[in-house]
């Protein structure tokens, strides 16, 4: 579709991101209880002494016409009264303030849930939109990968499997020795995926509502939402899409909801918050809990695509599972599960020790950066010392071995030179003997 200069620069931006939620043009457009909308307006009006319209527009994140329609049922209620213009101009907001009867129904309201901020999005509407901005939809090319990996010394053969498992958007098993770079490469998924993704504020179930946007994890595109997208749907903001890493620390209950009885508001777990983007395991196998009852829990949502959640009142419901899980370890992998559960992990990619010319690149490269002076045949020398068939090299040598360097050389006034004598120094002083 082709647009003339002339037409709305809105439509325009519009075209360019059909995927972008729409605002609603009514209660029933915006999928949510009139019951539910009216006591979350009420909690919103408690927070000071008047409020307007516009105010709980914005507060709600919805538009001034529904908003219109709540408070003129609250008033209607008795819930609300007005107390006048908000300014001289006859054009400004009216002012509307509890009434006794609108505060114990907005204290009672907060009794059953003290959520206030943003209306929530339903749960239907936020499977349609996962679906629409899947993460299966974006192409990661092989410029773009090899742009992301810009910086580690990787194998040909390594990046070419990368590739294919990335842009799959599936599940991936990095495994091999430790220290080779297998969460750095993890880590630069974040760098691949370039599209923009729509992110709730909170979503709606059953009366309940979950928390779902979180800082941490989520990074708006741009502060001003309302100026870029004005015919959005302001319940939800625009972001890049999210890269969630966690490692040993990781639990089953992380991946459940968190039901906070106080507030009585849930918090979506961590995976439920990388929808659409990348979820990742760093050091799978070392969690308290064993790897085969993580494997387990991901069964379903890893072969079919959508898990289940549960509220505290026992009510479950299924939730889109659209992400690239990497899983990263150092434990071989017939010991973190059996075959079937392998099996659900699409592919597996075996990162392997550096060879002699990656570990010497590696080693000049970082040298370079610290800025000390290596001399070649001391480099090839210790090499032959040190790597003789006993130990193996390691992608994290080179730095720890130049970070003792610099450190030696600057304690004692000396030039950074990374001489034989220099390095076998930081080898006894860095690595344990047995």
């Amino acid at each position: 579709m082709q647009y003339s200069l002339e037409q709305n620069r809105n439509e325009a931006i519009i075209a360019l991101d059909p995927r972008m939620p729409m605002a609603p043009a009514s209660i029933e457009q915006a999928g949510l209880d009139p019951s539910f909308l009216l006591r979350l307006a009420s909690k919103c009006a408690a927070e000071q002494d008047t409020t307007t319209a516009s105010h709980l527009a914005d507060r709600m994140k919805l538009p001034k016409v529904i908003v219109n329609i709540l408070i003129k049922e609250l008033v209607k209620l008795a819930y609300l009264e007005a107390r006048g213009l908000a300014g001289e101009d006859v054009r400004s907001d009216i002012r509307y303030a509890l009434s006794m009867k609108g505060f114990e129904y907005a204290h009672a309201a907060s009794r059953q849930c003290q959520y206030v901020g943003p209306a929530p999005v339903s749960l239907d509407a936020f499977c349609r939109q996962v679906g629409l901005q899947s993460i299966h939809y974006e192409r990661v090319t092989p410029e773009r990968l090899n742009d992301s990996l810009d910086g580690l010394v990787l194998s040909d053969a390594l990046v070419e499997k990368l590739g294919p498992a990335i842009n799959s958007g599936r599940s991936i098993l990095l495994y091999g020795p430790p220290g080779n770079g297998k969460t750095s490469i993890a880590e630069r998924t974040s760098q691949l995926f370039r599209q923009t993704i729509w992110v709730p504020y909170a979503v709606e179930v059953g009366g309940h509502v979950i928390s779902f946007y979180d800082e941490a994890v989520h990074h708006p595109v741009s502060e001003a939402d309302t100026e870029s997208h004005p015919k959005a749907d302001q319940r939800w903001t625009e972001c890049r899409r999210p890269v969630i890493k966690t490692g040993g620390e990781l639990t089953l209950d992380q991946l459940d909801l968190t039901f906070n009885a106080g507030p009585n508001v849930y918090e979506a777990p961590i995976h439920l918050k990388a929808s659409g983007g990348v979820f990742i395991i760093d050091d799978f196998g070392r969690q308290q809990v064993a790897p085969q009852a993580l494997i387990n829990r991901w069964i379903v949502p890893l072969e079919r695509g959508y898990d289940f959640l549960t509220l505290h009142t026992g009510k479950k419901f299924k939730v889109p599972f659209d992400e690239l899980v990497v899983f990263s370890t150092n434990i071989a992998p017939k010991n973190l599960s059996d075959e079937a559960g392998l099996r659900r992990l699409k592919y597996k990619i075996f990162v392997n020790t550096p060879s002699r010319d990656e570990y010497i690149r590696i080693f000049k490269s970082y040298a370079s950066g610290t800025g000390l002076v290596v001399c070649d045949p001391d480099l090839n020398l210790f090499y032959d010392r040190k790597y003789n068939g006993d130990v193996l090299a390691s992608c994290y040598h080179p730095k720890y071995l130049l970070d003792f360097v610099s450190s030696y050389c600057e304690f004692n006034g000396i030039a950074g030179i990374a001489s034989l004598g220099m390095l076998e120094r930081a080898w006894e002083g860095v690595f344990t003997s047995e």
